[in-house]
């Protein structure tokens, strides 16, 4: 997806579409990126994906899934994501505020 506007200056996060994203969300966490569960599941280009996320969407998914290895294992797409009640119910509230 191109968040980007048409003068590219700006990132637009790609799970609230509302603030400018400033970080970048491994769907895969890095710090398993060694294990070999991993290594074995996903190929290195899968496990360098990720998006582009504001703060506050960064923090949620964090909080929301702590477990690195649960959240690449189970919550490792956009739509993954965008299911877990409590990011849902975040990124709706910030849809609501727009």
């Amino acid at each position: 997806m191109d968040t980007s506007d048409q003068k590219g200056s700006s990132i637009i996060c790609e799970l609230c579409e509302v603030e400018e994203a400033y970080n970048f969300h491994h769907l895969i966490p890095k710090k398993v990126h060694k294990r070999k569960w991993f290594k074995k599941t996903y190929t290195k280009q899968t496990m360098s994906e990720g998006l582009d996320v504001c703060k506050g969407c960064h923090k949620c998914i964090h909080n929301a899934v702590p477990d690195e290895s649960v959240l690449g294992k189970e919550f490792n797409t956009k739509e993954k994501l965008l299911s877990h009640p409590k990011i849902k119910k975040y990124v709706d509230w910030k849809n609501r505020r727009k």
